[in-house]
């Protein structure tokens, strides 16, 4: 993909406000407006730039000419972020992804489609950060470490080297992670927590060491299942 491509930010909320500060003082791209699904849309203009029905948006931002980002937060164990970005990737659009020129990036790590890397994170080698993560600032992500898709890392998180970041979890601030570990999908990790062992999918772990509350993080969440 070039560099200096315009997009279209799905959203209108805190995020995608950040979503556009960021990528319009720290980015080659430009913001060229915004869109909501017509059931949340309550206003037409955002920082001057129209804010456009979601189920109008290639009619506005052709694909061919537009790229998108979905700026949505950790809402639903971050199933709406999911789920839009994947009806915008039906729609045809590619995703960019930001990192801040105050993040620290070995030259060898990856990073997916639609993500999100604030100031003053520190991805070191052999990191694999996935699509659709959002990683808030003042994180630190240990050698050969993997985040899958879908997460949402808060800020001040140590995450040792070699562990596995489950797909779609949450990691509250400053939680601590011990080397090697496989954090299991869709976990909920509390704030200050310490993880030394391995966890269970769909689980919430507060304290240290980090232990499983009885609600699983489905509930914790409010998360809709189908």
């Amino acid at each position: 993909m070039s560099e200096g491509e315009k997009l279209v930010v799905v959203g209108d909320g805190e995020q995608a406000e950040l979503a556009y500060e960021y990528f319009t003082h720290d980015s080659p791209h430009e913001v060229a407006g915004f869109t909501v699904e017509a059931e949340f849309l309550d206003r037409k203009e955002l920082f001057g730039l129209p804010v456009t029905p979601f189920e109008e948006i290639t009619e506005r931002y052709d694909p061919s000419e537009f790229r998108a980002f979905v700026a949505i937060s950790s809402t639903q164990l971050n199933r709406i972020r999911m789920r839009l970005y994947a009806e915008v990737k039906q729609l045809g659009y590619d995703c960019v992804s930001y990192v801040s020129s105050n993040a620290f990036k070995w030259h060898d790590v990856e990073i997916g489609e639609n993500s999100f890397v604030f100031e003053n994170n520190v991805l070191q080698y052999g990191v694999s950060v996935g699509d659709n993560v959002i990683l808030w600032s003042g994180n630190h992500v240990g050698h050969q470490t993997k985040i899958e898709d879908h997460c949402f890392v808060t800020s001040h998180v140590v995450i040792s080297g070699f562990c596995t970041i489950g797909r779609g979890s949450f990691l509250g601030v400053n939680s601590t992670f011990a080397d090697k570990l496989n954090v299991g999908h869709d976990c909920v990790v509390g704030a200050g927590a310490v993880v030394v062992k391995d966890t269970e999918p769909r689980k919430v772990y507060v304290g240290n060491p980090a232990k499983p509350l009885d609600r699983d993080s489905f509930e914790t969440f409010g998360v809709q299942e189908a």
